[in-house]
């Protein structure tokens, strides 16, 4: 939880050389091919990724993939495990599932060590992409991590697609992306039907930044509804920095918080109570009690799969609700 993304701008160590025995053993476990009938071939824009069997170890190198997977019961072999969001907290400590380092950095030689069939990567890997493709076919998620906007909920259902054909799992597939229309037709039944106008900012320390219409938030606007208030354009992956007096002086009707330092250090998630700001409180959203302390898991560690975006759109639906 969209960067180099999420930018979980704190790459942690690499993992001991004990963890990386483990995952050297694991890989020595016998493998069942199973050869498709006809290969398939996926086009990305990190290129063109052909898979001719079923793969059977999956190494992800983001927490979206990992979401993907748990959605289409698909057990992972390997996945970096230095920011695991809430709902999918039972991976963190699975000894079976190796530790391949951190999303920013994932560890290139726990990744060789595991030897999977298939890796998914983000555009957070794109410089690695072409060594992770000498090591096993390399399938990139064309999530935009700088400016969602237009096509975030279609690049995520279009993902699904894929992985569903790739692990012969396309009926659930198609029933997630039903799930997934149903949830966007439901959030934009209200925010399409009110006049309020939002911000979305993301706390770090005291400080704040502001994400609009053209930022890795654009699809709460353009494709889930919600009316801005404030327009000012900037595609960006850490959001502009703004003041107190700016959301003051914007005065949205409805205030999305992220907490992006509850994420990074394991920090309870900040609340109405421990916000003393008096600009803040000074906002029609705070003074009508519209202002959602989200999920931040959902939104910074994630936000480009299943479990995310259902997520996104509830803590949405909270800021209509007083």
């Amino acid at each position: 939880m969209f960067r180099s993304t999420l930018t979980l701008a704190v790459a942690l160590a690499c993992g001991s050389l004990a963890g990386l025995t483990g995952c050297e053993q694991q890989a020595t476990q016998p493998q069942q091919i199973q050869p498709l009938e006809a290969p398939i071939v996926i086009k990305h824009n990190m290129g063109e990724t052909t898979i001719s069997n079923r793969p059977q170890r999956v190494a992800a190198l983001d927490m979206n993939e990992v979401d993907f997977l748990d959605q289409l019961n698909v057990p992972v072999a390997g996945m970096v495990k230095d920011f695991v969001p809430h709902f999918l907290s039972k991976y963190k400590n699975d000894s079976k599932i190796a530790d391949l380092g951190a999303i920013v950095q994932p560890n290139m030689e726990k990744i060789y060590a595991l030897k999977p069939d298939l890796v998914l990567m983000t555009p957070l890997h794109a410089n690695q992409y072409a060594e992770l493709s000498q090591l096993a076919p390399t399938l990139h998620f064309d999530i935009d991590y700088r400016n969602s906007k237009g096509h975030h909920v279609e690049v995520i259902k279009n993902h699904l697609i894929e992985l569903g054909e790739i692990f012969d799992k396309q009926e659930l597939a198609e029933q997630k992306v039903t799930e997934i229309d149903a949830k966007v037709e439901e959030v934009r039944a209200i925010t399409t039907q009110r006049p309020e106008k939002a911000l979305v900012v993301m706390h770090n320390n005291g400080a704040f930044s502001s994400f609009g219409i053209e930022s890795r938030y654009g699809f709460v606007f353009d494709v889930l509804g919600v009316k801005p208030a404030s327009t000012e354009v900037e595609a960006s992956l850490h959001g502009q920095p703004i003041s107190s007096e700016f959301i003051n002086q914007t005065d949205p009707d409805i205030l999305y918080i992220i907490d992006r330092t509850a994420v990074m250090e394991g920090k309870p998630n900040i609340d109405a109570q421990h916000l003393a700001n008096p600009l803040l409180r000074d906002t029609k959203a705070w003074k009508n009690g519209n202002v959602v302390f989200v999920d931040a898991d959902a939104w910074y560690i994630t936000s480009a799969s299943v479990t995310s975006l259902q997520i996104v759109i509830d803590d949405i639906i909270k800021g209509y609700q007083s």
